[in-house]
């Protein structure tokens, strides 16, 4: 029986149209393992891996482990500005001017 972790990956994976093998290309880990962590309630990544999932899945460790206080939306969110903050300045000046272009509440 699956565990409360092994569905949240399970749900994220195909919502990313990933297959169990290109989520363990992506983690570094065997396809066997990530099957593991999905259907089998004893698997226990370690906060290495599990750091290594919520990248691959653009989530973080908090939503993976069951945080009730922490929704998918939330997560999005957080793995969202994970990536904003690695952008180099032109990058990010370009995505603040795309957002103010998207922005409806101004307009």
């Amino acid at each position: 029986m699956p565990s409360p972790l092994g569905d949240r990956v399970r749900e994220l994976r195909r919502k990313k149209g990933l297959t169990l093998e290109a989520l363990a290309e992506r983690v570094g880990s065997s396809k066997s393992y990530m099957w593991e962590i999905e259907n089998k309630d004893v698997a226990r990544p370690s906060a290495e891996k599990l750091h290594l999932i919520a990248i691959a899945l653009d989530t973080t460790t908090d939503y993976l482990i069951i945080a009730d206080d922490v929704t998918e939306a939330d997560a999005t969110d957080k793995a969202f500005f994970r990536k904003y903050r690695k952008m180099d300045t032109k990058d990010k000046e370009k995505l603040r001017e795309m957002l103010k272009i998207l922005d409806t509440d101004d307009q």
